[in-house]
């Protein structure tokens, strides 16, 4: 089990359409992987998302969702370190998404960017339901159920988080009011104890005097650093310090990441709608066999034909796997006729082989003992389930959702 990280909390998931390819690696695994001892990261299979658009024929889900949860493994997720689960072993989920659907302006979800784009992308499909309408809310709910401070998303998602921090804050405003705050926040500050006590008030001060945005990020530091305080007192420091009530859903920020552009086998976007994918734990022959055969610049018809890196998707591949000197050495040849393409794709052969062979040595412990797997994603949702279970009974407390 993760301990807190005193950097904050991360929240990502993946939806489960089939076994990963190196496109999803190095889209968001790889970066997930590094994250995983920066934060403390909770990742999730995105199950229930899958049905947004998927719910005519759910007959493979457990095995799409077996086959991510394996590949996650194999790309260096460490279950000792970060935390795995799937979605739907969770329902607090989906209680957090009914009730903010209540409070969710319809406005808000039909001016998600992804919504139209979607539908006519996916014109086969009849996804006039909510849950197509409603899967940014349920978005926010993940994020939300976990009060994640961050969420690393690439540039096309930024809208999606967006709507997290809007629909916090509605929560908030609405429900975050509370008698006798001030009283109660005196004690949880006198509960600090001692230097922290008058460090906490000094930052407020600055904050709230002069807007210093560091003395903001070092108060907050100093509540979330501290483990005796409850959920409840955390939440009212934090809504004191910035100037609010009580923050029930913290809004979370943006950890946009580079995404490098990782071309397919006929040199679109590797996508396995396009058929042009490489798996993250495929066979080394058939991953040699891709690549020698993967497209290159047409202009080299004939090997004595100059060409242009630029033009060719290998280059792009390069990018991502090659040094400063291989990559000179292929722009030089490429262009000077020098080397062939063969030539220029063998370092690449090399590495993709090399860090394919390492997943799939990773995963055969998994793929060989199944218990083990499911033992990670036990131990994965009762963790999320405890982190989860604080969030909603602050929600039911604020709603007057509880009996008592």
């Amino acid at each position: 089990m993760s301990t807190p990280n005193p950097r904050g909390r991360v929240l990502s998931g993946m939806r489960p359409t089939c076994r990963l390819h190196l496109g999803n690696y190095h889209g968001a695994l790889r970066n997930w992987v590094r994250l995983q001892y920066e934060y403390e990261c909770f990742f999730f299979v995105a199950d229930w998302h899958m049905l947004t658009t998927g719910y005519e024929d759910t007959s493979r889900l457990p095995e799409f969702v077996h086959e991510v949860l394996i590949d996650w493994l194999a790309a260096g997720l460490n279950p000792g370190v970060a935390t795995l689960f799937i979605q739907s072993h969770v329902p607090e989920h989906a209680e957090l998404h009914l009730l903010l659907s209540m409070l969710t302006p319809l406005g808000w979800l039909e001016r998600v960017p992804s919504y139209k784009d979607q539908q006519e992308q996916l014109k086969d499909r009849d996804l006039a339901t909510y849950g197509f309408l409603g899967y940014p809310l349920l978005q926010a709910a993940d994020i939300l159920v976990y009060r994640a401070q961050h969420v690393p998303v690439g540039e096309d998602q930024v809208a999606h988080v967006e709507l997290t921090r809007e629909t916090a804050r509605r929560f908030n405003h609405i429900y975050g009011r509370e008698t006798d705050f001030e009283e109660k926040v005196e004690r949880a500050i006198k509960g600090l104890g001692g230097r922290n006590t008058t460090l906490y008030r000094q930052l407020r001060r600055k904050f709230q005097e002069a807007g210093d945005q560091e003395a903001l990020e070092r108060g907050r530091a100093l509540v979330h650093s501290n483990t005796r305080l409850t959920v409840a007192d955390r939440d009212r420091l934090l809504g004191y310090l910035e100037g609010t009530g009580v923050t029930i859903l913290p809004e979370p920020q943006v950890l946009l990441t580079q995404t490098p552009k990782v071309p397919g086998l006929d040199g679109r976007k590797m996508s396995k709608s396009y058929g042009n994918t490489i798996e993250l734990r495929e066979d080394p022959q058939s991953v040699e066999r891709k690549l020698r055969a993967m497209k290159t610049d047409p202009a080299r018809a004939r090997r004595t034909d100059p060409g242009e890196p630029e033009r060719c998707p290998v280059w792009d591949l390069h990018g991502i796997y090659s040094g400063e000197d291989t990559r000179k050495w292929v722009a030089e040849g490429c262009r000077s006729a020098g080397i062939g393409c063969l030539e220029c794709k063998q370092p690449v052969i090399d590495k993709v082989l090399a860090e394919v062979t390492e997943m799939r040595r990773r995963a055969q412990e998994y793929t060989e003992n199944p218990e083990l797997l499911r033992d990670i994603v036990a131990e994965g949702a009762e963790k999320a389930r405890d982190t989860a279970r604080e969030t909603m009974e602050e929600v039911r407390r604020a709603m007057h959702l509880r009996a008592d």
